[in-house]
């Protein structure tokens, strides 16, 4: 009993994500100016996302983080961000604050998959964007890259997928749609083939942009 309360408290206060939860309970007012909206795909996606899982969002602006963190409020966000941002003094140290993960968009190594995979095992929540890059050029998310479906296959972990509507005015609320978990090993088991990966990144892809008509077609009603 007393080591689940210990638990339970760690949990909730961690000197690790000190500087994460100062941000974040500071920056609280800010939610009456952006109104964070929140669509579901179905009852499944309304559930809290409990214990270890990947959350995949399209990447249309450098403020994606932030409005995931407002849309998935409840939760410790663990970014996985370019490697070569961490090379900056000002923006290494920001990053690394919030404990980013660095990777290399174009080269990923196992030694970092392996890293996310481990921070995946403790329990966490570990948000990407998949596109791999920022696509302001249009509202519909660019093609995903695979790595997300290994990282859920050696992690056991669901991927969420989440699509933000890109806000084309200050005073615009922002508006997502939360889907449903997505399992890649109940889908392939734990061993898929390399055409089986890319098909679990197209679905997802294909998923994203099911989320982002959803927003369309509640604003036309």
């Amino acid at each position: 009993m007393k080591s689940d309360k210990k638990e339970k408290k760690a949990k909730l206060f961690s000197f690790k994500n000190l500087f994460f939860d100062f941000v974040r309970i500071t920056a609280a007012p800010g939610l009456l100016w952006f109104r964070p909206k929140r669509i579901y795909e179905n009852e499944a996606a309304k559930k809290k996302i409990k214990g270890p899982a990947i959350v995949i969002a399209n990447h249309a602006g450098t403020v994606d983080p932030m409005y995931l963190m407002m849309i998935i409020w409840y939760r410790r966000h663990r970014f996985v961000c370019k490697s070569d941002l961490m090379e900056t003094k000002a923006g290494g140290f920001w990053l690394r604050a919030f404990r980013c993960i660095p990777i290399d968009r174009d080269n990923a190594s196992f030694s970092t998959v392996r890293q996310i995979v481990d921070v995946l095992k403790e329990g966490s929540l570990v948000s990407m964007f998949p596109e791999g890059a920022v696509n302001a050029e249009s509202d519909s998310p660019a093609a995903f890259k695979s790595g997300m479906v290994l990282m859920s296959i050696q992690s056991g972990a669901p991927i969420i997928p989440v699509y933000v509507k890109p806000r084309k005015h200050a005073y615009e609320r922002v508006t997502a749609v939360i889907g449903e978990p997505f399992s890649v090993i109940e889908r392939y088991g734990n061993r898929p083939k390399f055409s089986q990966i890319d098909e679990a990144a197209k679905y997802l892809h294909e998923k994203e942009i099911n989320l982002m008509n959803m927003i369309n077609n509640s604003e036309r009603k």
